[in-house]
């Protein structure tokens, strides 16, 4: 407190902080007469280290592991640059024989794959050139090619802007719009050229086509952006992994839109010919509609046959088309190839966790984990590998360290590993994790379950089926039940574990409250006198000079005095002297309950599962839902799969109705440019007719549909099949306006034979640009790299594939199939007119008689 006087106040204090090992030594616990006994009579002081934990290991060797997260939206490369930054600096000042390195280090994975898929983007670049080239000439196709960096420009400038990271992601969207962003450049410019040629100034031919192509390149921009724009607002995981895609996507059209009215029509006015080659108007032999068939090349006019058979019997084609399109979703259906959530590449990284089940001391565990890891070191593409032994209070420290939704009840050890790059290793990583699996089924008694580190979208296990019930006395049996099934009948799966408790036994002191009091005891005198015993009884605390956080003073009894047995012989103080805690107290083994689950507030169990490679985890799920129909159940206990079927199940829903409002979308656009509802459809049926094309492409490949990848395929592809839809039929109603008299069917061909260009060209660069790693293939242009079946390919081949099967078989239905429906009004129009005159030839007309009135009826003949 303080003292006032008349010369002022003074304060006093009572200094009792504990600053050093003596302070503690001179505390006084027993005083008989004259005699003080302190704490150095009876106790042993010393600053120590807590009870071991865990233990850590680096490639076999003892280890300290910094763990470094980054942020949520901060840059991961630039990341790990500022850490290892910090850390080389620190790197003088280790202390000898200490060694510091770098392990699972993903941000140069993620740099591996920027600059690999960089490479890409060049790569096909320099093929849709090579397609455009000889098509267009090099003045046409330079100013083709001119989109793409004037789209990337744009497309990059508004996602900085909007504060979106430079992804992975962000660069696949620009290589999959690679072959959509020139179709309007390709349309208008061609229109262009060909006015060029029949005599047009090149300001008059490309002003006139921006303004002929500007509804159209309008339409098909707005309708593809349609389809990828629902794709913005979905939701969880996967949204927040594939998000960036519909962005990406979304800038780089619009950029294009404004360079194919725009810039391009200024460039093509601007670098003008020197040597045009003119032909009149009134006998061009190439003109729109005065076609000369002997000046056709060989396709084209193999082509032009085609479609004029088709257009003259065009509900045969129709028929052939549809047949043709249900006979593949047939073939698909019996070939059950399944659905996967998304498909995972050749790993680098993997964990391998170690359970054995009892009571275990955290030494014990590291004995055994530490034999499993001589095994592993031994495997000779390894480039690190990690290990952390633990159990008991070490799992609650290390629980950082545990899978998403994992159960680490009996876990005794992780380990994670880095494999050498794949480049320099024979075997794939699957082959090499597998490699390990088999090696360490030697250890009796002890479970090692070796993982793949995938995408965060696919972590954990890909089978999780959790049972919930008010009463969780209820839950136990039915997951024996259920567990014992998929152990024994299911096959295929593996690493199966469960949350039920783990077989343990815990010691439990009863005591007897009412013969504890009768010594003045009670339970936590009890509890006090065990902690002697276990962990030691928390006194206090107090913060040395060189300690940066404050250090726990307990105190316990020596080591060779704590243990079991010591429970029978602790002994209390109490007002009648030192008594025995066995007097009042029944030491009880009791089975051990490590936690308790709840979900939606229900108490809950989990069974999670891992397939074997080549298993599909759909057929499985399908197999064990088939049982657990059939089944008689607790009905107060609920069975549902979790974990990545769910997240499956919502994306599944999701993409659906994301496919479905882009077409609705799409239909209200299509209507706006075509003031028609017959064409509109027509388009829309093109689009889901398309699809066909993409599950042929699965049937080819033996590939699963994925649910993510090939999802967004489909919808791609809706986006990018009505972009020519719409130029041929804007072409055929240009047709029809200007030569009203002539015959639909001839308008039809004429239409198709001067979109084939147009469209091809737009086709085959969108497909030649993604072929590459739509066939497993990564080709790196600028690293001069051609790498088959990498890591950075793998990620894409369902998309990819799905876009290319699809584009290609939509183009078929493009240049067949539309002409056909086009015409085919008209000619249904005229056959129902021909079955009505027919019939009214046939039907009895009225015979008036002399007197005006209506006597009957006579048969006339034809000539009557």
């Amino acid at each position: 407190g303080a003292m006032d006087s008349a010369q002022g106040s003074v304060s006093v204090k009572v200094p009792s902080v504990i600053e050093s090992t003596n302070d503690l030594l001179d505390i006084p616990v027993r005083i008989e007469g004259d005699t003080v006994v302190t704490l150095s009579d009876v106790a042993s002081v010393r600053r120590t280290f807590k009870d071991r934990a865990s233990y850590s290991h680096a490639n076999g060797e003892r280890s300290i592991s910094v763990f470094v997260y980054r942020r949520s939206g901060a840059n991961s490369i630039e990341t790990a640059t500022a850490v290892r930054a910090v850390a080389d600096d620190y790197r003088e000042r280790l202390p000898a024989g200490v060694n510091m390195f770098y392990s699972q280090d993903s941000s140069q994975f993620a740099a591996k794959q920027i600059v690999e898929l960089q490479g890409n983007i060049v790569t096909a670049l320099v093929l849709v050139m090579l397609v455009i080239f000889p098509a267009m000439g090099l003045r046409s196709s330079l100013l083709v090619a001119g989109a793409i960096p004037v789209s990337f420009l744009f497309a990059l400038i508004f996602l900085w802007l909007f504060g979106h990271s430079f992804n992975f992601m962000v660069m696949f969207g620009m290589l999959l719009g690679l072959g959509m962003l020139i179709d309007g450049a390709i349309v208008i410019t061609e229109d262009a050229e060909r006015r060029i040629t029949e005599g047009e100034t090149e300001l008059e031919a490309y002003g006139a086509a921006a303004k002929r192509m500007f509804l159209p390149v309008l339409a098909s921009t707005a309708t593809t952006l349609a389809a990828f724009v629902p794709l913005m607002f979905w939701p969880g995981v996967a949204g927040a992994f594939m998000g960036y895609l519909p962005i990406t996507l979304l800038w780089v059209l619009i950029g294009a839109l404004l360079y194919a009215l725009i810039f391009a029509p200024v460039l093509g006015t601007t670098f003008r010919r020197r040597n045009r080659k003119i032909t009149a108007v009134g006998a061009a032999s190439d003109s729109m509609w005065d076609l000369d068939w002997s000046r056709l090349g060989r396709f084209a006019s193999a082509y032009g046959r085609l479609l004029s058979l088709a257009v003259r019997h065009p509900l045969v084609t129709v028929t052939t088309v549809i047949t043709l399109v249900w006979g593949i979703f047939a073939l698909h259906g019996s070939r059950d190839l399944g659905v996967i959530f998304f498909n995972e590449n050749d790993p680098t990284f993997a964990r391998v966790f170690v359970r054995a089940r009892g009571n275990l001391d955290v030494d014990e565990a590291y004995r055994l984990v530490g034999q499993v890891e001589k095994t592993i070191l031994q495997v000779p593409e390894i480039k690190n590998l990690n290990m952390f032994a633990t159990t008991g209070a070490g799992q609650a420290q290390g629980q950082r360290l545990q899978y998403q939704g994992g159960s680490s009840a009996d876990r005794i050890g992780t380990m994670y590993l880095e494999l050498v790059e794949s480049s320099e290793r024979d075997r794939s990583g699957i082959e090499v994790l597998e490699g390990i699996r088999r090696s360490t089924e030697k250890f009796g008694g002890v479970i090692v379950e070796v993982t793949a580190i995938g995408s965060e979208i696919t972590a954990g296990k890909p089978i999780a089926l959790q049972f919930s019930s008010n009463d969780r006395a209820r839950l136990v049996p039915v997951v024996e039940r259920v567990r014992e099934y998929i152990v024994r009948e299911v096959e295929g799966l593996r690493d199966i574990e469960d949350t039920l408790p783990v077989p343990g036994i815990e010691w439990q002191l009863e005591v007897d409250r009412a013969a504890a009091g009768l010594y003045g005891a009670d339970v936590s005198t009890v509890g006090l006198a065990t902690q002697l015993v276990t962990n030691g009884a928390k006194l206090g605390e107090y913060r040395p000079d060189d300690a940066d956080d404050a250090l726990d003073i307990r105190i316990r009894y020596p080591t060779e005095d704590r243990g079991v047995n010591e429970l029978d012989d602790l002994r209390i103080v109490t007002r009648n002297g030192t008594v025995p805690v066995s007097n009042f107290v029944t030491r009880r083994a009791t089975p051990r309950l490590d936690t308790i689950q709840r979900a939606d507030q229900k108490d809950i169990h989990v069974i999670r599962a891992d397939v074997a490679p080549g298993v599909l985890p759909d057929s499985k799920i399908r197999e064990i839902q088939a049982w657990l129909d059939s089944q008689t159940f607790d009905p107060e206990v609920d069975i549902s799969f979790r974990g990545t079927t769910e997240e499956q199940e919502e994306s599944i829903d999701f993409l659906s109705k994301a496919f479905s409002f882009a077409l609705l979308l799409m239909f209200a656009l299509l209507v706006t440019q075509f003031n028609s509802i017959y064409q509109s459809t027509l388009i829309m049926l093109a689009i889901v007719l398309s699809t066909a094309g993409v599950f042929l492409g699965q049937v080819i490949t033996n590939q699963p549909f994925s649910a993510i990848l090939s999802g967004v395929g489909v919808v791609s592809l809706a986006g990018i099949v009505v972009n020519n839809n719409i130029v041929l039929i804007d072409t055929y109603n240009v047709g029809r306006r200007e030569f009203p008299n002539r015959d639909i069917a001839e308008i039809v061909v004429l239409t198709g034979l001067q979109r084939l260009r147009p469209v091809l060209l737009t086709t085959v660069t969108t497909v030649i640009g993604l072929l590459p790693l739509a066939s497993h293939q990564s080709v790196d242009f600028i690293n001069r790299k051609w790498v088959s079946g990498g890591e950075l390919s793998g990620y894409w081949v369902p998309l990819a594939q799905a876009v290319v099967s699809g584009l290609t078989f939509a183009t078929i239905l493009t240049l067949i199939l539309t002409p056909a429906m086009l015409v085919l009004p008209s000619r249904m129009k005229g056959m129902f007119s021909r079955v009505l005159t027919g019939l009214r030839r046939q039907t009895p007309a009225p015979v008036r008689l002399r007197d005006g009135g209506r006597a009957g009826y006579a048969n006339r003949s034809p000539g009557v």
